[in-house]
C-alpha cells in the first residue's frame, strides 16, 4: 500500500474523552442529562450526526444547531489540554521514511485542525489533510476517506486507514479502503474487528512497532 490515511482526533490526538464531556456540558445546558458513557459511544460519529442518535427526530429539530455550537465552545475550553498519542508523530515520521503518502483526516472544522497539525508539528511533514471543508456527510459516511483519497489521486486499493474507532473501520470500509486500528478510542477489539478492522493494536506505538506486519510495511 502506498497511501496511509490517518484519523486524527482520537488516533492521532488524544480528545475522545474531551469530546464527550463537552457534549454532556453542551446537553445538560439544554437540560437533557445524558450518562458519559453513552455519549462515549457515539464519539466518532459525525458531530452532525450526534443529537439525533443520543436523543431524537425532534430534539434534533428544534435543538441540534444549539447543542452543537455549545459543543464547539465547551470544547474549546478543553482544547489545551489535549495531548498527542503517544508515537503519533513517529507513526507519521516512519511512514514518510518508507516512502509513503501520509493524509491526516479529520471532519473538524479548520481551525480544530490547525490547532491539532501544529500540536503534531505536521505541516511539512504530512502530504495533505482534510477539514470539515472536504466533507459533505461524516461518518460512518465514506466521503472523509474518499476526499483524502482524492486529495493526493489515490485509488481505495492504494491505501489503508488507520483509526480508533468503529465509525472509522465502517466509514473506510464503505469507501473500499482497509483500517488498521488501534485503541486509543476507548473501543473494544471485538467491536472495532466486528466493524471489519483487518488488524487491531493496543496504541499507535504499537503500531509503529509491528509496523513492518502491515499493509503500511
Amino acid at each position: 500500500m502506498t497511501v496511509a490515511i490517518l484519523d486524527i482526533d482520537g488516533t492521532l490526538v488524544d480528545t475522545n474523552y474531551h469530546h464527550a464531556i463537552a457534549w454532556y456540558r453542551a446537553f445538560r445546558q439544554h437540560e437533557i442529562v445524558l450518562p458519559i458513557w453513552r455519549i462515549h459511544r457515539h464519539i466518532g460519529m459525525g458531530g452532525d450526526q450526534v443529537v439525533a442518535a443520543l436523543t431524537d427526530d425532534r430534539t434534533e429539530n428544534e435543538q441540534g444547531d444549539d447543542i452543537r455550537a455549545a459543543e464547539k465552545t465547551l470544547y474549546f475550553q478543553l482544547i489545551e489540554e489535549v495531548q498527542p498519542m503517544a508515537g503519533a508523530r513517529e507513526l507519521i515520521e516512519q511512514l514518510k521514511a518508507h516512502g509513503h503518502t501520509v493524509v491526516l483526516a479529520s471532519s473538524a472544522k479548520a481551525d480544530e485542525v490547525d490547532h491539532y497539525l501544529d500540536l503534531l508539528d505536521a505541516r511539512e511533514l504530512a502530504d495533505d489533510w482534510t477539514s470539515s471543508a472536504d466533507v459533505e456527510s461524516t461518518k460512518p459516511a465514506p466521503d472523509l476517506v474518499s476526499s483524502a483519497l482524492e486529495k493526493v489521486g489515490a485509488s481505495p486499493d492504494d491505501a489503508v486507514m488507520v483509526g480508533d474507532t468503529p465509525w472509522d473501520v465502517e466509514a473506510a470500509g464503505k469507501a473500499g479502503v482497509k483500517t488498521l486500528a488501534v485503541l486509543t478510542g476507548g473501543f473494544a477489539v471485538s467491536e472495532l474487528e466486528e466493524a471489519g478492522a483487518a488488524a487491531v493494536f493496543e496504541s499507535v506505538n504499537e503500531l509503529c512497532e509491528k509496523l513492518g506486519e502491515t499493509p503500511l510495511r
